[in-house]
């Protein structure tokens, strides 16, 4: 396995990849990896040639930087889960690569970026295409991975592929659960053991939501169950719920009919996690 500090490397190691006519798949992370990301890299795998990660903790979409300075790492432990599992190179930039003295120049899907979770998270996503974008820039795969837990996100980057005519597929796998439910992040590490128990009514409330969308229900009703759900964990406190068209993310006007994403954000202390579920509601 390649380990690559600098665009250079990582450049001269695609075009290897290239030349030998291999297609590349790519899986982005900010380290501390878990079982997800590992679903991530199997997926990249099945879908082409050679597999390449890279391991960035971006400055930029985080609020504060106290949040950033608590975001977990453990990089010896991360290439140790890669190099287990056939990864062929991994990418370890500094930030003055990525973010060099004088940069100025973002990248923004002006609507999905600051709706929903983006009210919550101002600038997250501006945050997340820019560096994406670079990335793919240095990069240049054929196909990217994402998981489903970060739905906005997910549709965030595919409009902004879409929008700026970038040749590369975008993939989105299913959330990975931990056994009691709770959606694997690298976040979960931070939660006290209360918090961490307390952290399945993420799950339970989105599971509640599906039984009542598959049974026939109104947004209104679908809303106050996960509401609802929340409130009687007494370490929880929602954030956000949205409950939208799956593709466009925008408000649903009437009945329920087709795709519907839910989207939760809820604190546990200082902790913020994220959960979703996409439900084909029957018609009322």
């Amino acid at each position: 396995m390649l380990i690559c500090p600098t665009k250079s490397e990582i450049r001269t190691a695609v075009a290897g990849y290239r030349a030998a006519g291999e297609t590349v798949g790519l899986v982005p992370t900010m380290g501390f990896l878990h079982e997800g990301h590992m679903e991530l890299v199997r997926g990249a795998r099945e879908r082409a040639d050679r597999v390449v990660v890279w391991i960035f903790v971006n400055p930029t979409q985080f609020e504060n930087a106290g949040d950033l300075a608590a975001y977990p790492r453990d990089t010896e432990r991360d290439l140790e889960m890669l190099r287990a599992e056939g990864v062929d190179a991994v990418y370890l930039p500094q930030p003055e690569e990525i973010y060099p003295e004088g940069a100025e120049t973002i990248v923004e899907t002006t609507r999905l970026a600051n709706m929903l979770h983006g009210k919550v998270r101002p600038g997250h996503f501006r945050g997340v295409t820019t560096v994406v974008t670079k990335f793919f820039n240095i990069i240049q795969p054929d196909l990217a991975m994402f998981g489903e837990k970060d739905y906005q996100q997910l549709q965030v980057i595919r409009r902004m592929v879409r929008d700026l005519h970038m040749p590369i597929e975008i993939v989105g796998l299913p959330t990975v659960r931990e056994a009691d439910g709770l959606a694997m992040s690298s976040r979960n590490v931070r939660l006290t053991p209360e918090d961490r128990a307390a952290a399945v009514v993420l799950s339970r409330a989105l599971d509640a939501a599906e039984r009542l969308a598959a049974s026939g229900t109104t947004l209104e009703e679908l809303r106050d169950t996960i509401t609802e759900t929340i409130a009687a964990e007494p370490r929880a406190a929602l954030k956000g719920l949205d409950v939208v068209a799956a593709e466009s993310l925008e408000e649903i006007p009437g009945p329920l009919t087709g795709p519907t994403a839910i989207m939760l954000s809820v604190a546990f202390g200082e902790v913020l996690l994220i959960d979703q579920r996409v439900v084909t509601p029957k018609e009322t």
